[in-house]
């Protein structure tokens, strides 16, 4: 059981580098949404690995499908006549930006593994489970405020887009 367990990890953490890797290297936006996908794909797979399955879930129902699909009409609606958005060019060389990402992504990872190794903090005992109809009676309790906030930020994003696609089509 445990061989099977570190190969699904071994599965997932490739899925989250092959989708960022894709993510950030695809010059046409869809692809690199693909990407994205992908990585949150992993990230819910790594949850199930953790015996979360309520937050994999959250993760393939919000992220995967509310927030990609939103982009996804942003890409849609804001592409230009012309060709697809973001897609200038310019800047510096494909070597020049390869080294910089790298280096964007490792000094972060680097200063932060330096601190955890430095000042690991003590191991706190876990609170017992949740239970998920707990969690239920909290979203529409005390919580419910908030939670129907989030579908409005989502809303109001999504018609942002539609008036940003509908102004530059008539602008162009």
């Amino acid at each position: 059981m445990e061989q099977l367990a570190h190969a699904a990890y071994g599965l997932y953490l490739v899925l989250i580098l092959a989708g960022a890797w894709a993510a950030v290297r695809c010059r046409n936006l869809v692809r690199a949404l693909l990407g994205l996908i992908m990585t949150l794909f992993g990230v819910a797979g790594m949850y199930f690995l953790m015996a979360a399955p309520f937050m994999a879930l959250m993760q393939i129902l919000i992220y995967v499908g509310a927030v990609s699909v939103l982009i996804f009409f942003a890409i849609m609606l804001t592409r230009t006549p012309g060709g697809e958005a973001g897609e200038e060019g310019g800047g510096a060389r494909p070597a020049v930006r390869t080294v910089l990402a790298l280096l964007s992504g490792l000094l972060p990872a680097a200063i932060l593994a330096a601190v955890i190794l430095t000042k690991a903090p003590q191991s706190l005992p876990l609170k017992p489970e949740l239970p998920l109809g707990r969690l239920g009676q909290f979203l529409t309790g005390p919580y419910v405020l908030a939670f129907e906030l989030i579908s409005v930020v989502l809303l109001a994003a999504m018609a942002g887009a539609v008036v940003l696609g509908f102004e530059r089509r008539k602008s162009a």
